[in-house]
């Protein structure tokens, strides 16, 4: 008896687990992806967009369409994986492609301009990052599993450093206001819809994503032409779609709107603060 209650044990604790076999070729495939990108040398083309009274020039090399690669990859390859969800049944899991979509687009940019030792730490450091994003996605499908606390913050937390880590890769790039713009309120979005939408509850907040995304964005192109520094801009709009979604959940959980309200301004002036004294 002991041993047939043991078996049921593990295989109740392994549902909760994506398939190692089909987990690690999927790992494997992107991180060959981003390995091709070092290996293979190809010339850069660069993409003008030429308008009366705008020029605009994108370079584009072989980096940006590996990355995008990647990702779209990662996107097919979440999919695959979810599938084998017990608990899935006919739902959709297009939710469960945003983050790690996201994650894979982000750290391709920091790869690329990595060399030598560095960027041997930076493949090893995503390899990781991949690994815990993907189980943690994987573990949300089921709320009643034992670790969906732990994979519910860990995306939250992921979710913001991503947005953090876009932001201030965008101003360090010195990317036009029309393309600075667009990127935040897309991402800010995304990112607001999923970490809504791990309260466990079978909703989607659109007008909560929509409207704390065009804030982020109106935010940012405001903050375009201000002389700050990276930090300093990416901790500013960072802290504002911290506040605002913090915000969202505490009205969803019917928080009184005068300590939500106080929480999420708390939050923003923290950040804000935060901003000022680092340069």
């Amino acid at each position: 008896m002991r041993p047939h209650r043991y078996n049921l044990c593990m295989q109740e604790t392994r549902s909760y687990l994506p398939s190692a076999d089909r987990l690690g070729m999927l790992i494997a495939s992107i991180l060959l992806t981003f390995a091709l990108t070092r290996l293979i040398q190809s010339p850069r083309l660069t993409l003008t967009i030429d308008l009366p009274g705008f020029y605009y020039a994108y370079p584009f090399t072989l980096g940006t369409a590996m990355t995008v690669l990647a990702a779209a990859l990662t996107a097919a390859g979440m999919r695959w994986l979810t599938q084998s969800h017990p608990a899935l049944g006919q739902r959709p899991n297009i939710e469960h492609l945003m983050i790690p979509t996201l994650t894979t687009f982000v750290m391709g940019a920091p790869l690329a301009l990595l060399s030598g030792r560095a960027w041997w730490i930076g493949f090893a450091a995503s390899a990781f990052i991949l690994l815990v994003v993907l189980q943690a996605e994987y573990i949300t499908i089921d709320p009643s599993a034992p670790a969906y606390g732990f994979a519910r913050a860990g995306l939250t937390a992921l979710g913001y450093a991503l947005f953090f880590i876009l932001v201030t890769s965008l101003r360090f790039s010195g990317a036009r206001m029309f393309l600075l713009v667009p990127v935040i309120f897309l991402t800010a979005g995304l990112i607001c819809l999923r970490i809504l939408h791990l309260d466990g509850a079978d909703r989607w907040d659109f007008p909560w994503a929509f409207g704390i995304a065009f804030v982020c964005a109106q935010i940012g192109a405001g903050l375009h032409y201000w002389s700050l520094s990276l930090i300093q801009f990416g901790l500013i709009v960072t802290g504002l779609l911290y506040a605002l979604t913090t915000l969202s959940m505490n009205l969803a959980e019917n928080i009184p709107l005068r300590r939500a309200t106080l929480g999420s301004a708390i939050i923003a002036g923290t950040a804000w603060a935060a901003a000022i004294f680092l340069r």
